[in-house]
């Protein structure tokens, strides 16, 4: 892709909400290794989704003593898939890796993702070779997930590979063209295509704090990713419903045969509200599908921007190394939309 003496720039695009705890760490970590790789000038967008400790004080502190770091500060917690398409849209490299601030996507991998992206991938996946950092439900819940949403959906999802990913300034592109509100990040990550190559790694457990996503979350995630690439549970009510319909009309038959040849028998009260209540349930979950795809509708008819910006802090500095002052932007801004 590019020769081995041609400076690029890398965008590390990092999410942060409530990581008061782990940002200091994540710095310590993280630089150093950037600065080892050879001809690679970096930035690092931080995005504050509406943090309620002290993160954003420790961001901006951050941004003061480096000026290869920017803090974008959203108006109120939009949620990480809103965070990373700011942080996306805010990156300038010519290739950019989001990367979470707790350290479990280890900084060490880096290089390894880069040095493939100079060998012409598009695309450099970070795959976990495991999950043993995970509690058991939750390696057994995202297996099940992976496995329903492949079945589900055309697009398919490379198993055990999160946001942490090296994507290049085409990708980058192609995916600020994607005009959908409720996004889900992973799914459009795979959509795009482009040359993909994959890196095994061992995931580490968070070095502080606690994970953000709940089981709720969670849940309503795995929801949004299948109904964001897949229409066949929109589908499956037709086939039930036709199921169900050649059931009746079978039953039925059953039915006038029976009263033809024996007469008429005393109906049981018990089968007949069995059966109501069956079919009730059946019509409720089936209007509960479609009320996920209608709302969806209604959320992308809004038109309402994904996130809005409310500062931008940088430490500006002119040539020559010696600090030229604080570069803060504090009008709100809407992006994607």
């Amino acid at each position: 892709m590019s020769g081995p003496f041609e400076v690029r720039l890398l965008s590390l695009v990092v999410p942060c909400y409530n990581e008061s705890q782990s940002i200091g760490n994540f710095f310590d970590c993280v630089i150093p290794v950037l600065e080892s790789i050879d001809a690679l000038r970096f930035e690092i967008v931080l995005v504050n989704d509406g943090s309620s400790d002290d993160t954003l004080d420790k961001l901006i502190t951050f941004s003061h003593r480096d000026a290869r770091v920017r803090v974008v500060d959203l108006t109120r917690n939009f949620g990480k898939e809103a965070a990373l398409t700011a942080g996306l849209d805010e990156a300038l490299g010519d290739a950019v890796i989001p990367i979470d601030a707790d350290l479990q996507d280890p900084p060490s991998l880096i290089p390894e993702l880069v040095m493939r992206w100079r060998e012409g991938a598009e695309v450099v996946l970070a795959q976990r070779s495991s999950r043993a950092c995970d509690s058991w439900l939750k390696r057994v819940t995202a297996d099940a997930y992976y496995r329903i949403h492949n079945k589900l959906s055309d697009q398919k999802l490379p198993v055990n590979v999160g946001d942490f990913r090296l994507m290049d300034r085409v990708v980058i592109n192609a995916l600020k063209q994607m005009p959908e509100r409720r996004r889900f990040m992973k799914g459009l990550f795979a959509w795009v295509g482009f040359n993909t190559v994959i890196v095994p790694y061992e995931r580490e457990p968070r070095i502080a704090g606690e994970s953000k996503f709940s089981g709720w979350r969670l849940w309503n995630l795995a929801l949004e990713g299948i109904t964001s690439f897949s229409t066949l549970p929109l589908r499956s009510w037709t086939y039930l419903g036709s199921a169900i319909a050649l059931l009746a009309f079978l039953y039925g038959t059953f039915i006038v045969l029976r009263t033809m040849v024996f007469g008429v028998d005393v109906p049981g009260y018990a089968s007949v509200l069995s059966l109501l209540l069956f079919f009730g349930g059946v019509q409720l979950i089936g209007l509960g599908v479609v009320g996920e795809y209608i709302g969806r509708i209604y959320d992308e008819a809004k038109g309402r921007p994904i996130y809005l910006v409310k500062r931008r802090y940088q430490e500006t500095r002119p040539q020559g190394g010696v600090s030229g002052g604080r570069k803060v932007v504090r009008l709100a801004s809407a992006k994607r939309g």
